[in-house]
Order: C-alpha cells, then sequence, then structure tokens
C-alpha cells in the first residue's frame, strides 16, 4: 500500500537525521539541555494510523499527510516535558483500583502527593476535545495538527517507562533508561521497526479509553526492565553492542506498543471525526 511505502521512506529519512543510537547527545547551542532529536516512534506511529481509517476519512488523511508537523520534510515534535507522563505508581499499586478519572478528583485524594507526577491521561483528553472541535469547525490545518499532537501523546500513554515513579531507571540502578528506550531504541531498530495495527474502531468513552490504554500499558513494565537490564550483561557501555542487543530484546515490545498506539490514535481521530458527524474532509 501507499503508505506502507511512505512509511518505509520515512523511517530511511529520520535514521539519516537523528544521531547514531549508541552516540551521546550534545548540548543545545543556546544551553546544557539534549538537543531535540526526530522522534521516530512518532512519526511510525502517526503513519501507520492513517491506514487504520475508513475509505473517505484515510483518503483525506494520506493526501495531506505531509502538512501533519512530525511528517513533513522538516519534521517538528512539541516540546516534551515532565507533563508528558503519569507516574501512576506512585499514588497506587497496580491495578490502580479506585484511581480517579478527574483531575480535580486526583489532586482532592492525594494531595501533594499528586504533585510532579504528569498530566498525560488528561492531555490526551484535552487533545482528542480541541480534536473534535477543529473536526466540526472543518479546519484543515488545526485537524492535521492536532490529529499529530494527539498521535504523539498516545504513543507517550503506551510506554511503560511514562506511567512510573521509576521512568528513567533512578530506582533500580538503569539510569538514562528513558532515553535509550523511548528515543534510540526506535532508531537502532531502524527499517526493522515495523507496526501491524488493526483497524481503527469507534471509541464509546474516548475518557474512559485513556485509562483503560494505560492499564494494558504497565504490564510491560516489569519485562521491560528486566529485559534491559540483561541487555547490559557482560557490555563495557551503551555503544553498538548493547543497541543491537536491545533491539532484539526490547524491540518486540517496543513494536507491539506502537502497533497498539497507531491503532489506538487512528480510533480517537476516527471517533472525534463521527462524532462531529463525519464531515466531507478535503
Amino acid at each position: 500500500m501507499e503508505g506502507r511505502g511512505t512509511l518505509r521512506v520515512i523511517v530511511t529519512a529520520a535514521i539519516a537525521l537523528a544521531p547514531a543510537a549508541g552516540a551521546s547527545a550534545q548540548p543545545a547551542a543556546g544551553g546544557g539541555s539534549r538537543e531535540r532529536i526526530v522522534e521516530l516512534a512518532h512519526q511510525v506511529t502517526v503513519l501507520a494510523a492513517i491506514d487504520t481509517l475508513p475509505k473517505p476519512l484515510k483518503a483525506f488523511y494520506k493526501a495531506h499527510r505531509t502538512e501533519m508537523p512530525s511528517l513533513a520534510l522538516e519534521p517538528e515534535f512539541p516540546v516534551r516535558g515532565p507533563e508528558r507522563r503519569f507516574m501512576v505508581d506512585r499514588l497506587l499499586p497496580f491495578p490502580f483500583q479506585d484511581l480517579p478519572r478527574t483531575e480535580s478528583e486526583l489532586n482532592a485524594k492525594f494531595g501533594d502527593k499528586a504533585e510532579g507526577i504528569g498530566r498525560l491521561p488528561w492531555l490526551v483528553q484535552e487533545s482528542y476535545v480541541r480534536l473534535l472541535d477543529a473536526m466540526k469547525a472543518g479546519d484543515k490545518e488545526k485537524i492535521l495538527t492536532e490529529s499529530d499532537v494527539l498521535g504523539g501523546l498516545v504513543v507517550d500513554l503506551h510506554s511503560p517507562l511514562n506511567l512510573t515513579e521509576n521512568f528513567d531507571g533512578q530506582k533500580t540502578g538503569q539510569h538514562g533508561l528513558w532515553v535509550r528506550l523511548v528515543e534510540k531504541l526506535p532508531q537502532a531498530l531502524g527499517r526493522d521497526l515495523k507496526v501491524a495495527p488493526d483497524a481503527a474502531n469507534y471509541l464509546d468513552s474516548p475518557k474512559e479509553y485513556v485509562f483503560s490504554i494505560m492499564m494494558g500499558t504497565y504490564v510491560w513494565l516489569d519485562n521491560t526492565l528486566y529485559l534491559e537490564a540483561l541487555t547490559r550483561r557482560g557490555k563495557a557501555g551503551y555503544g553498538d553492542p548493547y543497541f543491537e542487543d536491545l533491539a532484539r530484546k526490547v524491540g518486540p515490545i517496543l513494536k507491539e506498543r506502537l502497533s497498539r498506539a497507531s491503532e489506538d490514535a487512528g480510533s480517537f481521530w476516527y471517533t472525534a471525526w463521527s462524532v462531529a458527524g463525519r464531515p466531507d474532509l478535503k
């Protein structure tokens, strides 16, 4: 299919632009923060999500995919901050029974304990509402931009590291884990980063579905931590041998997570379009 061919092109281009998986990050020109790199997982997920859609909606996204910020010739990504995670295990043990479903209820129940844990579930919900409004208005630019933002947030929600207080491996002696798994592992997989999402579904309750995704993501945390620790055994550092082994051991989990992220991103887009009355988008 055309979308699959484009996916291969974007993966190749992103690998060319991104630093090698084992390379050290360089400081930004204006200060000490790390440079933003091409978020390959975001790109792959957004493009694959297009292929999950029914024909009328798929045709719109395919025709305008290069107008989506992450798929543009010079891709752009939202600024990533600590609000794009949700350290839920600081509050409750899995399976997070009685977790409040609104931010105000969460803060009322946990008080200072909830401070700084992130806003990821609500960022997804807020992005969906903006996309729905854009669909109702028929605003092509806002539809494409917000769909892209929402796709990136859905990717975040499918990463188990974004849902734990141990997001950087600091509690298990795996310091720097977030960058290695979330940013560099996709680069290490390169052309082998292939996803296989199912068709998009209509979501009866997009708000509640956010928490369903979260539950399905968190169960991968222990396996991810164990396999990364296993990868480090016998290796002097984080060079090519480490990332080659990481791709073999943790790569299948990443592919599964991004496949589900692609399906879910498409489902949010499809639901917003349907609730908006299935406008004829051009």
